[in-house]
Order: structure tokens, then sequence, then C-alpha cells
């Protein structure tokens, strides 16, 4: 019997630990941390040996294939062990899509990937078809592909999720954007990380469909250099009435291969100009499975995006309030600020991650008429925009920052949280930090009746 050790029982070792056991190998399950009492349970339950809190290398290194979990780096010294000794080291994708069925939509990006995940599978379910959701966004692909019953498979995909993917092919893939993310694991070159980004097209032949944003200058300058297989689907904003898939007004027009398409897009929910890359993206796989555009247009207006990005969480006094704390970097930030049309009053910071504010002080001084510093050291953000904000204060308590919001804003005006930073100084993530301010506005709303 094949041994196969995974490395990590999260959500991904876990989901590949159940699938290679139900595929007869026989499985180890090596975590140095702790693992999680849903996870322990579940490999308890089907008997699957595990460790935690250690690597015991000479168990790892009997196996015949190591299956690891995205958060570890290749330069872990356990990874670096097993490529001396010449055994293959994959990823959970690559894992789970050898025994896939069904075809594959595969989401990429730096930001938005999410958003673009969610609404594509809501499209898909609109119309009723057999499909699961998974990778990135909160479930194993192989767990999914363990339940089977899917013909469609739609799988958000971190740059850590492409790594150590080799045979794996999407069907359609997408790719939304590259920004300078998480550098630190690709040597800090964005040749590396736009590589790993790429790696969505990987194995496609003419019968696949690989969507692109043809406005993003770093995937302009990757294609610019490189091969990238698939049948190319371009998207964008910039009126080249060429491209593939593009917007007129309030419509999205999709003119490749076999589709002449016209969507509208007055009924979505989503705003700023971030959001018309998702949809477009979105869209454009929802025709390559053959949704008539009538019923995408319907199936838009009911879509309910993830929590924490610009998420409306209330309004007082005719003062809108927006959750957008997903919004951790610069350009996540930027499209919120172009996104909305009102005056803003604008609650930001946190753990800087080494921003250059310079991309927003257009916007800021334009739309924003104060800003709410929520963070431990905001010097940086004061020092960019003190002098073209001059209504700019300071604290470390949410419920303090939502009622300075309200102070600043008058009614038709939208306080937006979003940090532009990481959440760790105060909070314990970015989703924890979003639930936060949204009960300081719902105690704000109590207290206004």
């Amino acid at each position: 019997m094949q041994k196969i050790a995974i490395l990590g029982a999260g959500e991904s070792g876990v989901g590949a630990a159940l699938l290679a056991q139900a595929k007869g190998f026989d499985v180890f399950v090596s975590d140095q941390g702790s693992i999680a009492e849903k996870y322990r349970a579940q490999l308890t339950r089907a008997q699957i040996p595990f460790e935690e809190g250690t690597h015991t290398l000479e168990q790892i290194y009997a196996a015949q294939e190591i299956i690891k979990s995205p958060g570890i780096p290749d330069k872990a010294p356990v990874i670096q062990g097993a490529l001396e000794r010449n055994i293959p080291v994959i990823s959970e994708i690559e894992f789970a899509g050898r025994y896939a069925k069904g075809k594959m939509i595969c989401i990429t990006g730096t930001n938005g990937k999410t958003t673009t995940t969610l609404l594509t599978y809501h499209l898909l379910k609109s119309v009723g078809l057999k499909v699961a959701l998974a990778g990135n966004v909160g479930e194993s692909l192989a767990g999914k592909v363990l339940e089977g019953g899917y013909d469609y498979y739609v799988v958000e995909l971190s740059s850590f999720q492409l790594d150590n993917m080799y045979q794996f092919k999407a069907d359609i893939g997408i790719l939304l954007n590259i920004t300078p993310d998480h550098l630190d694991r690709y040597g800090y070159q964005m040749e590396n990380y736009a590589a790993a980004k790429f790696r969505v097209a990987q194995n496609m032949t003419a019968g696949e469909y690989f969507l692109f944003n043809q406005d993003d200058t770093e995937i302009q300058k990757y294609l610019a250099a490189h091969e990238v297989p698939g049948t190319p689907v371009p998207f964008g904003l910039k009126g080249e009435e060429n491209l593939a898939i593009r917007t007129e007004g309030k419509a999205i027009i999709a003119s490749f291969s076999q589709i002449r398409a016209k969507v509208g897009t007055s009924k979505s929910p989503l705003i700023g100009q971030h959001n018309q890359y998702n949809t477009m993206a979105a869209v454009g796989a929802a025709l390559l499975v053959g949704i008539e555009p009538a019923t995408i247009e319907a199936a838009l207006g009911s879509f309910q995006n993830a929590e924490h990005r610009l998420q409306p969480v209330g309004e007082i006094d005719g003062v809108r309030f927006i959750n957008d704390s997903k919004a951790t970097n610069v350009e996540a930030v930027w499209y919120a600020l172009d996104g909305i049309k009102a005056p803003i009053v604008w609650v930001v910071g946190g753990t800087d991650k080494g921003n250059d504010y310079t991309p927003l002080l257009l916007l800021v001084k334009e739309k924003v008429k104060a800003i709410v510093c929520l963070g431990v050291d905001n010097s940086k953000i004061i020092a960019s925009f003190s002098d073209i904000c001059p209504k700019l204060v300071e604290t470390q308590d949410v419920n303090e920052a939502v009622r300075l919001a309200k102070d600043f804003a008058e009614p038709g005006d939208v306080v937006l949280l979003s940090p532009a930073c990481a959440s760790f100084d105060l909070f314990k993530n970015y989703e924890h930090r979003g639930r936060s301010f949204t009960e300081a506005v719902a105690a704000l709303q109590q207290k206004a009746i």
C-alpha cells in the first residue's frame, strides 16, 4: 500500500487525508503546531494516525508522496529534507484534482478572488447546477471531491495553493490582478509571485479558457514575456472594443468563442471599480458554462457578498456605514474610495504592512472629509494625510471610532471602515475587526432610536 504523509492538519490537510484514505492510501498526518479539536475529531473518527507538536521525520520520509498545507513554505526544513530525498511534495489541490470528475473553474488574484468565487458559484447555483464551492474560500477541494456528485467545482486559489500544483488543470481559469503581496514567500521578486498566479492557466489546451484582466500592469508585463496556454479571454474597462469581455454603461458585453451576449448589471449590489472586474470575470465564466444572459442578469441582483467586503452594515440619521475590513492593503482601499460616490468619513489603521499611501492622496483629497485612525501606531497615516485632511483623530476603541465618525458625518455621507492595514494590533483578525465595527454600529443605532 502506497504511503502518503500529510503536513498540516487544518482544512486542506484533513480533507486530503480523508480523500487519500478513501482512495486506499496508507495515510499519516503530521502538524508541528496544535490541531484544532474539530480536525482532531475527524482524524480520530476515521482512524487516521496523526501527530501534533512535532514532525517525526522518519515517518514522514517513509512516504512515497507528501501533501503539504499551503501555509508551509518550501524553505521549511521538513520540505527541504523531502526534496533532498526526491520525495514529491504536492498541494492538496493537486491531489484532489486527480480524482475530481467535474469541471474546474479556478479563480485567483491578489484582490477580489473571494467575491468573484462567491459570485461565480451563485450564478451557477441559480440555474440548479450541481456545483461545489472550495479552496481558499473555506472548504477543502479534497473534501468536496470525496463528497462527489458535482458537475462543477468553483475554486478560489491563493498563490500558496497554486504552488506545488503540477498536473492540475482548470477548465476555466480566472486571473483578476497581481499587486505586491506575500513577497517574502517568493524571494521578494514580483516575477516569482506573478508566475505563481499564472499557474491558474497551467496545462491548458485550446479547449480551456483563461480569463484575465487586460488592464492590470503586472499581468500585461508577464504576458509580454511568457507564453501562456489556453484560449485567452481578456476583460477590461479601458474601452477597447476588441476585448472579449468589456463594459458598456450598466452592461457587460461579451464577444468571444461562440458567445455573443449582453448582460445588464444595474441590479447588482456590488459597488466600486474592482467589483466591475470581478463581475466581468464571473459573468464570463457563467456564459462559458452555458447560462443565458437574462438568467445571469436576474441572479446578479440576488447576490450577497461575503462579510467584510464593502458590506453595508447600517444607517443612522441618513449616514450609511460600510464594513470593508478585508481591505488590508492600499490597492483594496483605493477601489473602495473610488467606488463610493458620497462624501466619506474614513476609518483606517492597524498593523502597517510597509504601506505606501501615495496612490490614495488624490482620492482622499477629493472624497474624504474626515479620518478616524483606529490603531496602536498611526504615525504613518497621520504623516501621509494630515495636510490634506485636517479633520483627523485617533482612537484604539472601535466603539469610540464609530461615534467619532458619526459626529463628523452628515446625512448622505458614508462612514467607511477600510483599514489598509492588518488587524493584529487590536483584533484577532480582519473578521473580528469587521464584526466589532458592525456591533459598534448596531449599538449606536440602538442609542439613536
